[in-house]
């Protein structure tokens, strides 16, 4: 990967719904060969797709939570089926397996502070192996 590969995949991931012609101006290329070596970004997996970013609050879930999760057994059909139950959550946007302590850090966006206490006393301390769990709120989004 050169320099005109990483400029390609620093203007996608900035605006991933340039067309091709402004990505080829962008980085100094015609459109033909910036398209090819596109290409091979994606064939060789180093992009991996193409996502809308939303604004949280506008889709209903602009109260946003990091959960920290410690797990009372590490056995692999306790964790396999911690993730399982996780991954079918709409409401966990990010589900992390941690080494050290926490176990997982998982990333929650619900309407409100009542969603998230509904969601957190009925399912989230309820999942296999959960030990103790801790809550934190973001004051304000830096970068």
């Amino acid at each position: 990967m050169d320099a005109v590969d990483r400029a390609i995949i620093r203007h996608l991931q900035a605006d991933g719904r340039l067309s091709n012609i402004e990505l080829a101006d962008r980085v100094g290329l015609t459109p033909s060969p910036c398209l090819r070596r596109v290409k091979t970004l994606e064939q060789l997996g180093v992009i991996t797709g193409y996502h809308a970013t939303i604004d949280p609050a506008a889709f209903g879930r602009g109260f946003r939570v990091l959960l920290h999760v410690e797990m009372a057994a590490q056995d692999s059909a306790t964790i396999e089926a911690f993730e399982a139950e996780v991954a079918g959550l709409e409401a966990v946007d990010q589900c992390l397996r941690m080494f050290g302590q926490p176990d997982y850090v998982l990333w929650i966006s619900v309407a409100d502070l009542p969603a998230y206490e509904q969601l957190y006393m009925s399912t989230l301390t309820r999942l296999p192996g959960v030990a103790r769990t801790n809550s934190q709120f973001p004051m304000k989004l830096v970068k």
